[in-house]
């Protein structure tokens, strides 16, 4: 379980992110809640009236201290984001926070966040992670992060987190610097798109056979964000 000391540390760096990193729009009054009520499309959301805005749109009883349950992840970990779709408080603010659980040998699997950069701190357990940088390099950039440990893994690249330990579950927490980093997970996206993407391409692309692809794209590409 995560100490009160562990979170503090938590906030501290979840501000520090936006401060520094923060790729959302400025605000140019005291806040813009998130009016989920309105029908008018913007770049983010419009805001509500401040005349109706209270604490509870800056508020949400998220019970981060308690373990999510893992086992029903193909990968092994679960995402509990908190972004401006359960805080409305967090629009144009451009920053918004993750808890990651990760069971015995489980995965955050390779992704990228379009919209965010990205600070992680593992609370409890062990992680391997990393990120690898664009053509023509693709250098692998990797950590193995005890409890207490920082890593940052920057905007868009694709990055991981890999739990080494089979016995004991691990636990992190993420600042992000959007409100609504968004996610591709890599294997989802090239093998479980919707409609699939031709096997011809892919095949080509990976220098494998078609039969592979084929094999690959009959997979249930699970989403591990609850």
């Amino acid at each position: 379980m995560a100490s009160s000391s562990s979170f503090l540390l938590v906030a501290l760096i979840a501000l520090a992110s936006w401060q520094a990193m923060a790729s959302d729009p400025s605000p140019l009054q005291d806040f813009c809640v998130a009016d989920n009520s309105s029908h008018v499309f913007v770049n983010g959301f419009v805001c509500k009236d401040p005349k109706e805005v209270t604490a509870e749109d800056f508020f949400l009883a998220a019970k981060l201290d308690m373990p999510r349950d893992t086992k029903m992840s193909k990968v092994g970990s679960i995402v509990t984001l908190l972004n401006v779709m359960r805080i409305p408080g967090l629009n144009t603010l451009g920053i918004s926070l993750a808890r990651i659980d990760y069971a015995p040998l489980g995965e955050n699997p390779p992704h990228t966040h379009p919209r965010a950069s990205e600070i992680l701190t593992v609370l409890e357990g062990t992680l391997y992670v990393g990120f690898v940088t664009s053509n023509p390099d693709n250098k692998l950039f990797w950590k193995v992060l005890n409890k207490g440990d920082v890593f940052v893994f920057p905007q868009g690249l694709i990055h991981f987190q890999f739990n080494p330990n089979p016995y004991k579950p691990a636990v992190a927490i993420a600042g992000l610097s959007s409100q609504n980093p968004g996610a591709i997970t890599i294997a989802n996206a090239v093998f479980g798109s919707k409609p699939p993407i031709s096997d011809d391409v892919l095949a080509k692309a990976f220098q494998v056979e078609k039969k592979t692809v084929d094999w690959l794209q009959a997979q249930f590409w699970a989403d591990n964000h609850n």
